[in-house]
């Protein structure tokens, strides 16, 4: 797609006026200077990458317990990088929308080192004067009353759980450590020490070793037996890393459902949650109430800047992703001579900054054109109106003057519509 202009602008020259800036101050607002003095809203992820076992299907940078690593050295060189990033960036005062913590699995840290990152995040951050929402990952086998009701006390209020299967033998296929009634345990623990308090997430996973309509059907009725406020289904994705692409396609030793059945696994999956009132916010996560959305996600969809703490963790901030050392010798060594773990980033261009509101916003389902246009100073349709045209016409979105609507067939394919547009916006020259 070329980027014209649809008619001559050519002046006839002449030595004035003299331009000292612009736009011209006729076109200054004072509400602006009220928006600059706020401090920018700021998430926070902090990544625990310790696990009881490393999944099939894993490709995240993990550290397997039984190769008994050195939690309570990474725990302090944690705590002294939220304090050495605070001060560098001076983030200190930024209000923050939401705190994540990921993996990995967080919730296999002993509670006095959970408590011990908390205290560091409240000693460096503005963190909980207002209620934000604290996530945090878990796992069924980590889940006990005691480590519940510590991380209700540091102020979680949204648990994910990953359970991905509730089938015993595709449970034990993916490499995952527990069964179906250490899932079931795992919930009702996690729902009692939340008292209603609390919205909890099951993580499932469409697509893995052995899975059949069947036991798909089966695993979308004990999810929804459970009442938990959110669902999030995941599409199964054989990264060249992980043992399942070994296994499944290098090898061909265990057979993984097609592409076609597992377009019919999220088929089923979107029927049934939506017939269950579970609605979406994004294209893979349902929920029975509004607030049970992941703040950290949307915020950070949205274009908000976060901050990612851990080894292998990244963060965006300004018009620069920055991402820390997958070494975790060189992380903690780093911390211990004072120096950040930062290994690589990227300096966004304009069209990147453009290219990444569209490509992630759709995620969300619902983009809106207006606040684009406010942003950049574009319409998007002006930059890629054939490319919204076509998708319109092939069923996946909805376009009206104010914003971009994915249907249930953008839905269903994902990251279509925003890599369609990403694709487009490329293109402008």
């Amino acid at each position: 797609m070329t980027l014209t202009v649809e008619r001559s602008e050519i002046q006839t020259p002449k030595r004035l006026p003299l331009n000292p800036n612009y736009p011209p101050f006729r076109q200054w607002k004072r509400g602006v200077v009220n928006e600059k003095l706020q401090e920018d809203p700021l998430c926070l992820y902090i990544h625990i990458p310790f696990c009881t076992q490393r999944c099939a299907f894993c490709y995240y940078k993990t550290v397997d317990l039984k190769e008994r690593p050195e939690i309570p050295g990474y725990v302090d060189a944690l705590c002294q990088e939220i304090k050495m990033v605070a001060e560098k960036f001076n983030l200190s005062k930024r209000p923050i929308k939401a705190v994540y913590f990921g993996g990995g699995t967080p919730t296999v840290l002993e509670e006095n080192h959970l408590v011990q990152i908390v205290s560091a995040l409240r000693e460096n951050f503005h963190l909980f004067d207002q209620r934000i929402q604290f996530s945090v990952e878990a796992e069924p086998l980590s889940v006990s009353p005691s480590k519940m009701n510590v991380l209700r006390e540091i102020g979680v209020n949204r648990l994910s759980l990953g359970i991905q299967s509730f089938n015993n033998e595709i449970i034990k296929l993916s490499g995952r450590g527990h069964d179906e009634k250490q899932a079931y345990r795992a919930i009702d623990v996690a729902q009692k020490a939340g008292n209603g308090q609390w919205a909890i997430n099951i993580d499932l996973l469409s697509g893995l070793a052995g899975e059949t309509t069947e036991t798909w059907k089966e695993s979308l009725e004990c999810a929804l037996k459970t009442g938990v406020e959110s669902i999030t289904v995941y599409k199964m994705e054989a990264f060249a890393n992980t043992e399942v692409f070994q296994q499944g396609v290098r090898e061909d030793i265990i057979e993984l459902p097609s592409e076609e059945l597992e377009m019919h696994f999220m088929e089923l999956a979107m029927e049934r949650l939506e017939r269950a009132d579970y609605q979406p916010w994004s294209h893979f996560t349902y929920t029975n109430k509004a607030s049970a959305r992941s703040e950290y996600i949307f915020n950070s969809w949205q274009g908000m800047d976060f901050y990612g703490f851990g080894v292998s963790a990244f963060g965006y901030l300004g018009d620069s992703l920055l991402q820390n050392t997958s070494d975790m010798e060189k992380y903690t060594s780093l911390m211990t001579t004072g120096e950040l773990p930062l290994a690589r980033g990227y300096q966004f261009t304009s069209l990147d900054r453009i290219v990444r509101e569209v490509l992630l916003g759709m995620k969300l389902l619902r983009f809106d054109l207006v606040r684009f246009q406010q942003r950049h100073g574009f319409k998007l349709q002006f930059l890629c109106g054939a490319t919204l045209n076509q998708l319109e016409s092939g069923g996946f979105i909805k376009v009206s003057n104010t914003e971009i609507e994915l249907t249930s067939k953008g839905i269903l394919y994902g990251d279509y519509v925003g890599e369609t547009l990403a694709a487009s916006l490329k293109n402008i020259s």
